[in-house]
C-alpha cells in the first residue's frame, strides 16, 4: 500500500480497495478509503489537486480549528500521534519510518502525516493514527477487553443518615459517575450483537482507543520483508535511537476550555475543573473519570493516595491530641523544674561529653533541651505508639476492602490470571532468542535459560549489595563527622562555668552537631538517590523480566530496599545505637578503638528522643519540600523559560498535536516514582511516630498538596499517559504490610531504649520514697572521682576547683568507694527487665489487636460479592439465550437451503435440538 504525503496543496483523495494490503495481524482485511498525503522526499513532484471533502467549506479552509482530535475529514479520529524532524542521519532514519509505517498500514491502522511547514518550529513532522472498527475489533477480542452487554440492575448504596452533611465535599453527578453502570463481559468478535454496540465510532472510549494502538505499536516491526531482525521492533526502540522523537495520545481538549467539537467529550476540562485546582482541596476525587480518562493503573494509585489522606486524618488529629497533652502538662514535668533549678541541677557537675575539648559542665544548662524533651516524651506517647499500631491495621484493611470495590466497579475481577500472558514486555521477545512449548496454551514462546537467568540474578544481587554497602559506609562517615565535630563545637560552645555549651541559651554542641549532621545526611540520601535510580533500572532491564507486572515487582523491591536503607538508616542508628554504648569515665567506648580517639557519642542532655525527633523532622520534611519543589515549581520554571504557547494563542494557530508535543512526556515509571514517595513517608509517620506525633500531621498537609499537584501535573502538564489497567496496588500491598509490622517493633524498641519513660515508671512506683518524680534527676545520674578520670579524658583546661571532687554521668553504676564500684546497680537490672518486658507485652498486645481486627473485618464487602455472583449469573444465562437464538437461526437457515426431501427430516431434528436446549 502507497500513503501519499505532502503539504495541504499536495493532498489528493485516494480510494484503497487492495484488501491484500490492509490486513490486521491474525485478523480480517480492512478496506480503507482516506486521504492521505505525500512525503515531500516521496512526491514525484506532480501537482495534485485536493479534491474537496463533503461538508467543508471554503471558509473552513481558510480558517480551520487546528485544536481537534480528528483527522482532516472530521471523521475519523485520531488515537496516536509520532513526530520526528530531518536531521543528518535522515536517510537511514526514513527507511526505518517507511518500513514501520508500511507494517503498520499492513496491520489495518490509518495514517495520516502534518507537514513540518504547518508547525511552529518548521522541521516537526506529525504522523497521526487511526484505528479502525476492524482492527479495534480485533484487538479487543485479542486483549480481553470488557465491555458493557447490559446495563446494571443492582441499586446502589441506600441513603446514608445525615447525608446532607457531606453536600459541601460532593461534586457534580455528571463529573462523579461520567458513564451509566454496565455488567460487562470481554469482548468476542463473533458476538458483536451480544454487545451494547449504538455507534461503532463512540463504542471503545479514547483509552481503550489509544491502549489497543500502543499495544500494536510496541510489537509492530520495522525491517524489510523477507529479512528477520528481531532487534528492530516495536515503537520504544525507534523512540530511543531518534528515529521518532515522541509518541503519543491526544489529550481531548484544552484544560481551561471545552472543545468546540461536540462529539469531545471534554474530559480534560471537567478533570482540570473539579479536580486539579488546589481550591478543590476539599472535594471528594472524580475517580471514574480519572480512570475513565487515564486508565485504571492512574485511577487506582489517586483512589490509594486519597484513602491514605483521609486515614491521615485520624492520625493527624490524635497526634495533635498527644502533643496538646505534652504542652499542658508542661508544668507539671518535675525533673525539667529540677534541672533547671539552681540549686538542684546548678549544683550538679557533669563529666566531660569528649576528651580534651570538652569541659565539666553544670546540668542546669541543659534546662531548655529537657523541656523541648517533654513535649514528645510524655505518658500520651505510650499511648498514640499503641494507636497508631491499630491505625496502620484498620488503614490497610479499610483499604482491602475499597480496592474490592473498585476492582469490581471497574472490571478488574481476575484481570491479573486472564491477562498475565498477554502483557508479555516486547523487550523479553525480542531479546529471548530461545522457544519451547507452553503447556497450558501449547504454543511455542521465548523463554530465558536458567544459566543466562541465575547470571544475570548474581550481578544483579552483587550490584544492590554494594549499593547498600555504600550507603552503610557513608552513614559510617556521618557518624565519624558527628564524633568528630562535637569536639569542635564544644571546644567554640563553652564557658567553664557560668553559661557552659550555650550561646544565647539556645545553641548547644549535641544540638549543632545533631542539625549539621542531619542536613549531611540529607544531602548525601538525595545524591544517592539520583544516581541508584539509574542502576536500579539499569540491573532490573539487564534481568529481562518476562511481563510488565514482572518487571515493575523487581523494580520496586530493589527501590524500596534501597530507599529504605538510605533515609532511614540515620534513624535507626540515633534511635537505637547512638548513646548505647558509651562506657562510663575511665573506660569509655572507642568506635573503631582507643587508638582512633573518636569516642561513641553519647545522647543529648535532654535525652536522645528529641535528638531522634530532630533527625526526623529535618529528613522527613526536606524530603517532602524537594519533593513539592520539584513537582510543582521547576514544571513552572520550565514552562516559563521555554516560553510555551498558553492561553493567549488562537485555537487555529496550533493543532492539538502541537500542544501536546510541547508537553512533558509521563515515563513508564512516573506512577512508581509516586508511590515510592507516599510509601517512605508512610514509613516515617509509622516506623518513628513515637519520637514525633506530628508526623501525620505534617503528611496529612503534604498529602493534600500532594493529590493537587499531581492532579495539576497529569492535566496540564503532561501528555496523556497510554491507558493501562492494574487491579491494586501491586508490590506495594506487601510492602506496606510489611512497614506495618515492623513499626510495631521499631516503635516498641524507641518507647523502652530511646525514650525515658520506662526508668522514669521504675522510679516512680519502685524507688521513690514519696510515690513522686521528686529525685529522679539525682537518682540517674551516678558518681565518678575525678581523680581517677584518665588524662586523655581530661579538658585541656586546667581544672583547679577542689571545691568538687566528683562529676556526675548518665548511668546506674555503683558510686567510688564501693565494694562493686562503677558496676551497675540492680536498678539497672530492674529498668532493662522492665523495658523488655514493656517489649513484650506491647507488642502482643498490638499484634493481638491487629490480627483481630484483619479478622473481623473481611476484603471483599459483602455487596460486591454479591454483585459479582450477579454479573457471572447474568452473563451465563444472557450467552446461554444468544447461544439458542444463534443456534436456532442457523437451524432455520439450513432448513430453507436443505433440499426437499430433507424437509421431511428437518422439523423432528430442529424440535428436539429446542428441547434438549
Amino acid at each position: 500500500m502507497r500513503r501519499i504525503t505532502g503539504k495541504t496543496k499536495d493532498e489528493t483523495l485516494i480510494e484503497l480497495q487492495s484488501a491484500s494490503d490492509s490486513q490486521v495481524a491474525d485478523g480480517p482485511a480492512v478496506l480503507t478509503a482516506f486521504k492521505i498525503n505525500l512525503h515531500p522526499d516521496e512526491s514525484s513532484g506532480n501537482g495534485l489537486k485536493e479534491a474537496p471533502l463533503p461538508g467543508h467549506t471554503e471558509t473552513d479552509k481558510l480558517h480551520p480549528n487546528k485544536d481537534t482530535v480528528f483527522f482532516r475529514d472530521g471523521v475519523r479520529r485520531v488515537d496516536f500521534v509520532l513526530s520526528y524532524v530531518d536531521d543528518k542521519d535522515g536517510e537511514k532514519k526514513q527507511e526505518r519510518r517507511r518500513e514501520f509505517e508500511s507494517n503498520l498500514e499492513k496491520a489495518g491502522l490509518e495514517l495520516e502525516t502534518e507537514d513540518k511547514s504547518d508547525s511552529k518550529d518548521q522541521k516537526t513532522y506529525f504522523l497521526k493514527i487511526h484505528a479502525p472498527w476492524d482492527v479495534l475489533a480485533t484487538y479487543a477480542d485479542v486483549l480481553k477487553i470488557k465491555v458493557p452487554f447490559k446495563e446494571s440492575d443492582i441499586p446502589h448504596g441506600q441513603d446514608v443518615p445525615l447525608e446532607w452533611l457531606s453536600h459541601p465535599f460532593r461534586l457534580p453527578g455528571h463529573v462523579m459517575h461520567p458513564q451509566p453502570d454496565y455488567f460487562t463481559y470481554p469482548f468476542d468478535k463473533t458476538k458483536t450483537d451480544f454487545f451494547l454496540i449504538n455507534d461503532k465510532d463512540t463504542f471503545f472510549p479514547p483509552s481503550t482507543r489509544n491502549r489497543i494502538v500502543f499495544y500494536i505499536l510496541a510489537r509492530c516491526p520495522y525491517y524489510k520483508e523477507g529479512r528477520k531482525d528481531r532487534g528492530k521492533t516495536g515503537i520504544k526502540r525507534l523512540l530511543s535511537n531518534g528515529t521518532y522523537t515522541a509518541a503519543f495520545p491526544l489529550h481531548d481538549c484544552r484544560y481551561w476550555k471545552k472543545a468546540r467539537n461536540a462529539e469531545c467529550e471534554s474530559e480534560r476540562y471537567n478533570l482540570y475543573k473539579h479536580w486539579a485546582r488546589f481550591l478543590c482541596f476539599y472535594k471528594e476525587q472524580p475517580l471514574n473519570l480519572i480512570r475513565k480518562y487515564y486508565g485504571e493503573k492512574i485511577g487506582i494509585y489517586f483512589a490509594w493516595l486519597g484513602f491514605y489522606t483521609e486515614m491521615l486524618f485520624f492520625a493527624a488529629v490524635m497526634g495533635l491530641i498527644c502533643f496538646t497533652y505534652g504542652v499542658l502538662s508542661y508544668d507539671d514535668n518535675i525533673s525539667s523544674k529540677e534541672i533547671c533549678d539552681a540549686d538542684i541541677g546548678g549544683s550538679i557537675l557533669m563529666c566531660p561529653l569528649c576528651d580534651k575539648k570538652c569541659p565539666f559542665w553544670k546540668l542546669n544548662s541543659t534546662c531548655l533541651s529537657s523541656w523541648q524533651s517533654h513535649l514528645f516524651d510524655n505518658e500520651g506517647t505510650v499511648f498514640f505508639a499503641i494507636f497508631m499500631g491499630i491505625w496502620v491495621t484498620l488503614f490497610l484493611e479499610f483499604w482491602k476492602r475499597r480496592q474490592a470495590r473498585l476492582e469490581y466497579e471497574w472490571d478488574l475481577v481476575d484481570f491479573e490470571e486472564e491477562q498475565q500472558q498477554l502483557q508479555i514486555r516486547p523487550e523479553f521477545e525480542i531479546r529471548c532468542t530461545n522457544r519451547r512449548l507452553n503447556k497450558i496454551t501449547q504454543e511455542m514462546e521465548p523463554y530465558l535459560p536458567v544459566t543466562s537467568k541465575c547470571a544475570r540474578f548474581c550481578l544483579s544481587a552483587a550490584t544492590v549489595v554494594f549499593w547498600i554497602s555504600l550507603i552503610v559506609a557513608c552513614i559510617i562517615g556521618v557518624i565519624v563527622y558527628r564524633l568528630a565535630v562535637y569536639a569542635a563545637f564544644a571546644s567554640i560552645i563553652k564557658d567553664p562555668m557560668r553559661k557552659i555549651q550555650l550561646v544565647g541559651r539556645f545553641i548547644t554542641p549535641q544540638l549543632a552537631t545533631s542539625v549539621t549532621a542531619s542536613c549531611i545526611n540529607f544531602v548525601i540520601i538525595m545524591i544517592l538517590n539520583f544516581f541508584y535510580e539509574r542502576v536500579a533500572v539499569w540491573i532490573t532491564d539487564m534481568e529481562i523480566p518476562k511481563t510488565h507486572l514482572e518487571y515493575e515487582n523487581r523494580l520496586t523491591m530493589k527501590m524500596f530496599l534501597f530507599q529504605f536503607v538510605n533515609y532511614y538508616s540515620s534513624c535507626f542508628y540515633v534511635a537505637f545505637f547512638k548513646g548505647k554504648f558509651v562506657g562510663y569515665p575511665g573506660d569509655y567506648s572507642y568506635m573503631f578503638g582507643k587508638w582512633s580517639n573518636l569516642r561513641n557519642e553519647e545522647c543529648d542532655p535532654g535525652g536522645c528522643l528529641i535528638e531522634l525527633t530532630t533527625q526526623l523532622v529535618i529528613v522527613m520534611t526536606g524530603k517532602q519540600l524537594c519533593g513539592n519543589i520539584q513537582e510543582a515549581l521547576l514544571p513552572l520554571i520550565r514552562n516559563w523559560w521555554s516560553g510555551r504557547r498558553g492561553r493567549h494563542n488562537p485555537e487555529n494557530h496550533y493543532s492539538r498535536w502541537e500542544q501536546d508535543h510541547v508537553l512533558q512526556n509521563f515515563s513508564q515509571l512516573g506512577l512508581f516514582y509516586e508511590y515510592l514517595e507516599m510509601v517512605i513517608q508512610f514509613g516515617f509517620i509509622t516506623l518513628f511516630v513515637a519520637s514525633f506525633p506530628l508526623a501525620p500531621l505534617l503528611a496529612l498537609f503534604n498529602n493534600i498538596l500532594e493529590i493537587r499537584v499531581d492532579a495539576w501535573k497529569f492535566t496540564t502538564q503532561f501528555r496523556r499517559p497510554v491507558a493501562s489497567k492494574a487491579r491494586n496496588i501491586g508490590a506495594w500491598q506487601e510492602i506496606l504490610n510489611a512497614v506495618a509490622i515492623l513499626s510495631v517493633v521499631t516503635n516498641a524498641f524507641i518507647m523502652a531504649f530511646t525514650s525515658d519513660m520506662i526508668p522514669r515508671m521504675v522510679y516512680l512506683y519502685a524507688y521513690s520514697p514519696e510515690a513522686s518524680m521528686t529525685g529522679y534527676v539525682n537518682n540517674s545520674l551516678s558518681i565518678y572521682n575525678i581523680s581517677q578520670i584518665p588524662e586523655r579524658n581530661m579538658p585541656e583546661d586546667s581544672w583547679s576547683d577542689n571545691s568538687t571532687t566528683t562529676c556526675r554521668y548518665r548511668d546506674y553504676r555503683y558510686p567510688p568507694g564501693h565494694q562493686r564500684e562503677y558496676m551497675h546497680t540492680m536498678q539497672f537490672w530492674h529498668i532493662l527487665a522492665a523495658k523488655m518486658a514493656f517489649i513484650i507485652i506491647m507488642e502482643h498486645v498490638v499484634f493481638v489487636v491487629k490480627f483481630f481486627v484483619a479478622w473481623m473485618i473481611p476484603d471483599v464487602p459483602s455487596d460486591v460479592k454479591a454483585r459479582i455472583k450477579r454479573e457471572r449469573y447474568l452473563i451465563q444465562e444472557y450467552l446461554h439465550n444468544y447461544e439458542v437464538e444463534q443456534l436456532k437461526l442457523q437451524l432455520s437457515a439450513s432448513f430453507i437451503t436443505e433440499p426437499q426431501s430433507d424437509v421431511t427430516l428437518t422439523p423432528d431434528k430442529h424440535e428436539v435440538l429446542s428441547e434438549c436446549l
